[in-house]
């Protein structure tokens, strides 16, 4: 099935891109989620919209890239949430909850769909975490999870 992407979904391609994927996989998971909408043979108006929008949102250049790199590499994070006795949290940590954290220890403001946490986040400590700021680069942060 023919789809457009709406957002940037890792491994498959960026806002604007019209690619080919299973049905189900389309049917049951990005376009419910908002990550795509349906290919039509209008769709190519809206194509060239998103990816106007795209560009607006985008780091433009690797070294922009780099210089946001640097600045949230500098940054300690620490996220306080919830948690029991055994140190396991009440729920888990989301990108939303890291991106705030970002910006409230005085990093750079961090769109939440870059924010890659590979596992879910659900224990006090410190984790590693990627942010996808450019195609090419990728910045690690580590946070620290403490009790609230």
């Amino acid at each position: 099935m023919k789809i457009i992407l709406t957002h940037e979904v890792s491994g498959l391609g960026t806002a604007g891109d019209v690619v080919d994927v299973k049905d189900g996989y389309a049917r049951n998971y990005l376009v419910p989620r908002g990550f795509a909408i349906r290919w039509t043979k209008g769709g190519e108006k809206d194509v060239e919209q998103i990816r106007r929008a795209r560009k607006i949102h985008e780091i433009a250049t690797i070294e922009q890239a780099n210089e946001i790199k640097a600045k949230l590499e500098g940054v300690k994070v620490r996220l306080a949430t919830r948690s029991g006795d055994a140190g396991r949290l009440f729920g888990s940590v989301t990108p939303a909850d890291v991106a705030s954290a970002i910006k409230a220890a005085g990093g750079p403001e961090v769109d939440k769909r870059r924010i890659e946490l590979g596992a879910p986040i659900k224990t006090l400590g410190s984790h590693q975490i990627s942010v996808r700021l450019h195609a090419e680069v990728a910045a690690k942060l580590g946070i620290e999870v403490v009790a609230a």
